[in-house]
């Protein structure tokens, strides 16, 4: 049991990584696990999800999403993303590891300009860039299963229904393929710095997410429920914090700019 109990922490310790943002991770599962996990579950949505056949609004949609990746780090801007437009009038999006990206129709009712858009799927981007399934599946390998992490992990597998589950949440997806999950608010508020640069480093101006944010407010109206009882932060609380990373970003903006970075997306 000793042993067990020193090669268990040994394993903590070896799986210590830092985020965009400096913060300490916990990473006990690899990035070539994620990146299947998501494209597999990526094409089960594609059967299961209805898919937009509106060509102006992929196209439009392609291009936000495509400025930003072009920005990216050669590590990141060289895999094979895939960008799809699902029917669906929820204000939503997202980014799975491997390299997929889901936009949902009615996002586009809430995000009135290009800037506003790129704000949600910069957002998105960083949860995988960041590596926020892989820490929130390496947390409950840690809480759930405890020592037996270790044969687990020596192995590079996850078998079973409860493995199976584990990834899956750890992608932001629910059990029924399609729902999506909330990261925590740590992630999202990571997200919401990270995402801000990079919209910002593909030229879109990141002075728009405030707008972005007081649209999402109205459009939820009264059904959102207390922020304590929610991981998402209220969009006025977000709004602020966002504030606090604009002087930063909106230098990174005028770099990008300053490189001929100024995409034209509408639609």
């Amino acid at each position: 049991m000793k042993l067990l109990t020193a090669l268990f922490l040994g394993l903590l310790l070896a799986a210590c990584a830092t985020s965009p943002t400096g913060r300490n991770q916990l990473i006990l599962i690899g990035d070539q696990q994620m990146n299947q996990m998501g494209i597999t579950s990526f094409q089960q949505l594609k059967t299961s999800q209805k898919i937009s056949t509106n060509s102006r609004q992929q196209d439009y949609v392609q291009c936000v999403t495509f400025a930003i990746i072009n920005a990216l780090p050669d590590e990141w801007r060289k895999n094979q993303w895939e960008v799809v437009l699902f029917e669906d009038d929820s204000a939503n999006a997202f980014a799975l590891p491997g390299g997929k990206i889901g936009v949902h129709t009615g996002l586009l009712k809430v995000a009135e300009t290009s800037s506003q858009l790129a704000a949600v799927l910069g957002h998105e981007v960083a949860h995988v860039l960041a590596r926020h399934g892989a820490e929130r599946v390496s947390i409950q390998m840690a809480t759930q299963t405890g020592l037996q992490v270790a044969d687990i992990v020596s192995q590079q597998k996850i078998e079973g229904s409860t493995g199976r589950q584990m990834l899956m949440t750890g992608l932001g997806l629910g059990a029924q393929v399609g729902v999506m999950l909330p990261f925590s608010r740590d992630h999202e508020e990571e997200a919401d710095r990270f995402g801000l640069n990079l919209m910002a480093a593909a030229g879109f101006d990141p002075t728009h997410s405030i707008q972005l944010w007081q649209n999402m407010d109205k459009a939820a109206g009264g059904n959102r429920s207390p922020e304590f009882l929610s991981t998402h932060p209220h969009p006025q609380n977000r709004i602020g914090k966002l504030n606090k990373f604009m002087t930063k970003a909106v230098e990174i903006q005028q770099q990008a700019r300053a490189k001929g970075l100024n995409p034209q997306c509408s639609m």
